[in-house]
C-alpha cells in the first residue's frame, strides 16, 4: 500500500463518487477504480459495496477509512513541522471573531501582529460564537475568539481579556449619579440589547437570575446604533466595559454592576491536539505576550 492509494480510496469514501472523486483529483475515473480495486486486492478485502445503487463502504472500508485518515494527519503533520523549519515566519492565518471583539480589539492587534509579520496573510471571519467554536472544531478556522470558559475536552484556549459588563445609561437617566448598581434594580428598565449572542444571553440569564425577565424593547446588530439609542434616552444596555470609550461620554455614562459582577473573559481558542502551523503559532505567541490583554495599547 502506498499513499497514492490511500488518498485515491479517502476521496472515493468522501464523496461516495468514484466520478465526484474524479474531478476532486483531475484524475480519469477508470485510474482510479483502478488503483482501489488495486488496494481491495492487496488488502484482500472488499472495501467497497459496488452492488448498491450508491457507493457504501464495506465494514472493512470503513476501518480503512478511518486509519487511513490518521495516517494522513499524521502525515500533514510531519509536513507541517518540516515547514516549520522552513518558513518560520510566512504562512496564513483563519481567525473566527464574533462581532464585539472585532470592533472593540483586533484592528490594533492586527495591526501589530502585521507590522513584525508582514508576511503572514490573516483572513478574518466574523461569525456568533457557536459558528466559530464549531468552525474551530471542524478545522475550518485555526483559531477563534470566544467568551471563556471553553470546552477543555476540544480545545486549547489562552485567555486575553479579562474584562466586566456595565450598565450605559443617559446622563438624565437617575442611574446616572449612582456609583454602582445591583441587577435586581434594573427590573423596571427598558433594555437596548445587542443581538449577538455573545452578550445577549448572558446579560437575559443574569436578569432572570436576580428574579425578572428584562423588559426588550430595541435588539441591535451595530453598536453605533445602541450609542444613539442610549444618546436619545430610549432605554438602558449592559455592554463590555470597553466599549464606554466608543460611546458619546457626553450622553452617555458606564456604571459598574455589582452583586452579581459580570464578568466578561475572553479566549483564544485552537482545535485540541492540533498542531498549528507557523503562523499560526507565531500569533498565538504574540497574544500570549501581554496577558491580559491591555485594550489601551
Amino acid at each position: 500500500m502506498d499513499i497514492r492509494h490511500l488518498t485515491y480510496f479517502i476521496e472515493v469514501a468522501k464523496y461516495k463518487s468514484f466520478t465526484k472523486a474524479s474531478k476532486s483529483l483531475h484524475l480519469s475515473q477508470s485510474t482510479i477504480s483502478k488503483v482501489v480495486k488495486s488496494l481491495e486486492e492487496e488488502l484482500n478485502v472488499e472495501l467497497i459495496d459496488r452492488s448498491a445503487k450508491k457507493i457504501e463502504l464495506t465494514d472493512a472500508g470503513e476501518i480503512v477509512l478511518a486509519e487511513g485518515e490518521i495516517i494522513m494527519e499524521s502525515l500533514n503533520d510531519l509536513s507541517m513541522h518540516l515547514y516549520d523549519l522552513m518558513n518560520l515566519k510566512k504562512g496564513k492565518i483563519k481567525i473566527g471573531i464574533p462581532p464585539i471583539i472585532g470592533f472593540l480589539f483586533f484592528p490594533k492587534i492586527i495591526k501589530g501582529f502585521k507590522n513584525l509579520y508582514p508576511d503572514i496573510t490573516i483572513k478574518i471571519s466574523e461569525d456568533d460564537s457557536k459558528k466559530v467554536k464549531q468552525d474551530v472544531k471542524d478545522g475550518i478556522l485555526d483559531l477563534g475568539v470566544v467568551m471563556l470558559p471553553a470546552d477543555e475536552k476540544e480545545f486549547d484556549a489562552v485567555p486575553f481579556v479579562n474584562e466586566e459588563l456595565s450598565l450605559f445609561v443617559h446622563h438624565s437617566h437617575p442611574l446616572a449619579q449612582r456609583d454602582k448598581v445591583e441587577m435586581k434594580e434594573l427590573q423596571n428598565e427598558t433594555f437596548i440589547l445587542f443581538k449577538q449572542e455573545l452578550i445577549h444571553d448572558l446579560i437575559i440569564q443574569e436578569c432572570l437570575r436576580a428574579g425578572f425577565r428584562p423588559k426588550i424593547a430595541f435588539e441591535v446588530s451595530e453598536w453605533g446604533f445602541i450609542n444613539g439609542m442610549i444618546g436619545e434616552n430610549l432605554g438602558i444596555s449592559i455592554c463590555p466595559k470597553p466599549i464606554a470609550k466608543k460611546f458619546d461620554q457626553d450622553l452617555i455614562k458606564a456604571i459598574p454592576i455589582d452583586n452579581p459582577r459580570l464578568p466578561w473573559n475572553l479566549g483564544l481558542i485552537s482545535k485540541k491536539k492540533k498542531h498549528p502551523s507557523p503562523a499560526v503559532r507565531e500569533f498565538i505567541q504574540y497574544i500570549s505576550a501581554d496577558l491580559p490583554f491591555n485594550h489601551e495599547k
